[in-house]
């Protein structure tokens, strides 16, 4: 029996109205999507009118959860995997299925789409061939060593930041390197996208002033 297809889905990360003809043929097609949180998914799965079984496949996923969805798409059955937002493998755990996948000759088909790391580099307005991208920062541990790093590099430096941890984030960045440039992304292709541009210092006394604005989803140009 052939094996079924892994189809790595890219979705929107804000906007509904991003998602590609291609990624919605796909979802309509694959007989099992996995994603991060059911609910999420749901909704945009809604907006086109995609009935689908779900299956949550998430960071703190057990080993045996890569086996379950393995299982199937050795019966024949395709599964598309999606995030909560943006293209599944970058700082989330599909690489891991993926591998798995590559590993028992089950194809991997990726299925291009939104990314929070191109969206802003696309209006970064610095040169922009030659990136260092990092992630999120650690929690804890390393996290000094993370903004180190951030700081020496000969490239511009992007990562993503939680709502929870970028002010504290910035705050050492600006401790490492007084007069470090930023350009921040917050809330981008939703309703109230904003893009700020200037120092660490700058950044850091426009969130002062608007506490009301540290919300979402943040993507950092460091340069």
């Amino acid at each position: 029996m052939n094996t079924g297809v892994l189809y790595i889905v890219a979705t929107p990360i804000g906007n509904l109205e991003d998602i590609t003809f291609r990624a919605v043929r796909t979802l309509k097609e694959a007989d099992l999507i996995a994603c991060e949180d059911t609910r999420v998914t749901k909704k945009m799965l809604d907006r086109y009118d995609i009935k689908k079984p779900l299956i949550s496949y998430f960071q703190h996923s057990k080993l045996a959860k890569v086996s379950q969805i393995m299982e199937i798409m050795k019966t024949g059955k395709n599964v598309a995997l999606v995030t909560d937002a943006g293209t599944p493998g970058i700082s989330d755990p599909g690489n891991m299925l993926v591998e798995e996948s590559l590993k028992n000759d089950i194809p991997v088909i990726p299925i291009p789409g939104p990314s929070g790391l191109t969206t802003l580099a696309s209006v970064a307005g610095i040169d922009m061939q030659k990136l260092l991208f990092l992630g999120f920062p650690p929690h804890k541990k390393g996290r000094e060593t993370f903004f180190k790093e951030v700081i020496t590099s000969e490239y511009p430096v992007i990562y993503f930041d939680s709502v929870y941890r970028v002010i504290k984030n910035l705050e050492l960045l600006r401790s490492l390197a007084t007069g470090k440039k930023i350009i921040l992304g917050r809330e981008l292709t939703k309703m109230f996208e904003e893009i700020l541009r200037g120092s660490v210092e700058e950044i850091l006394e426009y969130f002062e002033k608007n506490k009301g604005k540290v919300k979402g989803e943040f993507v950092i140009i460091v340069c």
